[in-house]
């Protein structure tokens, strides 16, 4: 379990580790402080959504820089793409971005408009933990 983070509303992990491959549950907008609760529009829901995944990252040791891909959904896919892009491209280095897949959905929990999941990896030196 994940100390700090965002609560978990289903019987799932935070994360799961396996072999030094890290699997990320998607992550939702709301915080720990208010679960369930949404902030309005996709810019600042993507910064809900990456402050979660960098708790869950952080609860592992790691960071954004130990991420391989990332898979994101948008409920409004048109309306949104840009400003997600604009906003979630600032949490990565540019000379080294992990893959990512985007994806259209219809609906989400809570009516979010976006959930992101990842595939991270810890390096050597940090196998230890």
């Amino acid at each position: 379990m994940i100390t700090g983070g965002p609560k978990p509303v289903a019987p799932f992990s935070h994360a799961v580790e396996s072999d030094g491959l890290i699997f990320v549950t998607g992550q939702m907008p709301d915080s720990p402080e208010h679960p369930g609760v949404l902030p309005d529009g996709i810019a600042a829901q993507t910064r809900n959504v990456m402050a979660n995944l960098q708790l869950v990252l952080e609860g592992l040791g790691l960071g954004f820089e130990h991420v391989l891909m990332a898979r994101a959904y948008l409920t409004h896919f048109a309306e949104d793409y840009a400003v997600f892009n604009a906003t979630y491209q600032t949490y990565f280095d540019p000379a080294r971005r992990p893959a990512r897949t985007c994806i259209g959905v219809t609906d989400l929990a809570y009516q979010a408009r976006i959930e992101i999941d990842l595939f991270a990896r810890r390096p050597a030196e940090l196998s230890s933990r």
